[in-house]
C-alpha cells in the first residue's frame, strides 16, 4: 500500500519560486523531528516566546535576527501576512484610513490590509513587458489618496522584490521620497530576506517583513516583523490582561518545528546572503535565461537585466504544443514529472514562474535542456 504521506516529487529537482529557498537543511530536518511535538517549545516558555533561553530563541530574536536585518526590534510570527495584519491594525485608526501599495503586491498583502478594515491605492498600473515601478509612482499614488481621502496614508508598502516577476524597484530612493512625504514605509521582503543581502538601516525603512517557509529554509509557516524603534512602543504593546503578551502578536507566535528549523538552517541563510553568493544566483539566473531566450520559444517578462531568481516566462512554443498533444495543456507538466522537474503548476504552458534558486549549474543545465527536448518532441 502507497503511504499517502509520502511526497512524490521529494526528490525531484524544483523549480518552484515559492520553495526554492524555503528547502530545509540536513540541520532543519534534524530539529524538525526533534521539535515537532507541538508543546515542544512551550514546554520552557515562562510565558513569553521570546524570551525562552534555552533553547536559545531569546537571543536569536533579540540580538542574531536584528543584526541580520539591520533593524532594532524583530519578532516571528505566523506568516508574513499576519506580520504585515499586524502592522495594519495597529497603525489604523478610523473608518476611512488607507495605505497605499504597489501594483505589483502580493494577494496576501491586500487580504492583510481589508482584514485591518483599510482601504488601498495601487500606484499606476505597470506595463509589459518589463512591468517596471519606479520611485515617483509611489509618489503619485500618496497625492491621489490624498485627494480622495483628504488626509495622507497610514503607510506605503513596497514589494521587494515582487512574487511574479522578480522585479527590483529602486528601494532607497523610493523610501527617501515616501519619507519626505513624512508617511512611514513597509517593506514586504519575502522574496528577499533569507535569499540575498538586506539590511533595513541601509534603505532606513519602518518596518520589514519577510517569510521563513519561502526564504530562510524554516518548515513554517513562519514570518519575521523589523520594527524601528520609532514604531516599537505601538507594535510591541503589552496587554492590559496578561501583562507578557504582545496585543498586535496576540500573545504568542511561531514555535516548535517553525522556530526551531528557522533557527537551525540560519548559519547557512547567513551565508548564502552574503553579496559574493547573491552574485553567484544572479549569474545563474541571467545564464539560464540567455540560453532559454535563444530558442525564440521563451520570452522573459520583468526587468532586464534580471536580478532576481524569480523569473516569469511566457512560452509560445510550449502553448503551441499543448495544442497538439495527446495530454492538451497538462502535457507540460506530465513531460517534466518524467524528467523527474517539479515547481511548473499542472496545465501551464502559455506562461509560468520558475526560480533557479539552490540549484546546481548540472541541474540548470538539465532543466534547460529538458525544455528543449520537450520542444523538439512535439514539433
Amino acid at each position: 500500500m502507497n503511504n499517502i504521506y509520502q511526497r512524490e516529487q521529494k526528490n525531484f529537482i524544483n523549480i518552484n519560486p515559492l520553495q526554492t529557498a524555503g528547502k530545509l537543511t540536513k540541520e532543519a530536518w534534524d530539529a524538525l523531528l526533534e521539535w515537532g511535538d507541538g508543546y515542544s517549545v512551550c514546554d520552557y516558555c515562562g510565558g513569553s516566546l521570546d524570551h525562552i533561553k534555552k533553547p536559545p530563541i531569546e537571543s536569536f530574536i533579540h540580538e542574531i535576527l536584528p543584526n541580520f536585518l539591520g533593524i532594532p526590534h524583530v519578532r516571528v510570527t505566523n506568516g508574513a501576512r499576519e506580520a504585515k495584519f499586524a502592522i495594519f491594525n495597529a497603525l489604523s485608526n478610523h473608518k476611512d484610513d488607507y495605505i497605499v501599495m504597489d501594483s505589483l503586491a502580493h494577494y496576501s498583502s491586500k487580504v492583510a490590509a481589508e482584514r485591518a478594515n483599510l482601504e488601498i491605492i495601487f500606484t499606476r498600473q505597470t506595463q509589459k513587458p518589463e512591468y517596471k515601478i519606479y520611485s515617483n509612482d509611489f509618489i503619485e499614488a500618496i497625492h491621489e489618496g490624498i485627494q480622495k481621502y483628504h488626509k495622507k496614508p497610514l503607510l506605503v508598502l513596497i514589494t521587494y522584490p515582487d512574487g511574479g516577476y522578480g522585479n527590483l524597484v529602486d528601494l532607497k530612493n523610493s523610501i527617501k521620497e515616501i519619507h519626505d512625504e513624512n508617511i512611514p514605509v513597509l517593506v514586504n521582503g519575502a522574496y528577499c530576506i533569507g535569499r540575498m543581502p538586506f539590511k533595513s538601516k541601509e534603505f532606513n525603512a519602518d518596518f520589514i517583513v519577510g517569510s521563513g517557509h519561502k526564504s530562510m529554509s524554516a518548515c513554517g509557516p513562519i514570518g519575521v516583523l523589523g520594527i524601528s524603534e520609532e514604531y516599537e512602543p505601538l507594535l510591541l504593546k503589552k496587554s492590559k490582561y496578561s501583562k507578557v503578551k504582545e496585543v498586535e502578536l496576540i500573545g504568542c507566535t511561531a514555535r516548535s518545528a517553525s522556530i526551531m528549523t528557522l533557527m537551525a538552517s540560519f548559519p547557512k541563510v547567513l551565508e548564502r546572503t552574503k553579496k559574493k553568493n547573491w552574485e553567484k544566483e544572479v549569474f545563474k539566473a541571467q545564464n539560464f535565461i540567455k540560453n532559454l531566450e535563444e530558442t525564440s520559444q521563451f520570452q522573459l517578462l520583468g526587468d532586464h537585466p534580471h536580478c532576481h531568481d524569480v523569473m516569469f516566462y511566457e512560452s509560445p512554443g510550449f502553448y503551441d504544443c499543448s495544442l497538439k498533444a495527446k495530454d492538451g495543456r497538462y502535457f507540460l507538466y506530465n513531460e517534466l514529472k518524467k524528467r523527474k522537474i517539479h515547481g511548473i503548476k499542472p496545465g501551464l504552458t502559455k506562461n509560468f514562474r520558475m526560480s533557479t534558486y539552490g540549484l546546481s549549474n548540472e541541474e540548470i543545465k538539465y532543466v534547460l535542456d529538458s525544455f528543449k527536448e520537450i520542444l523538439l518532441k512535439y514539433n
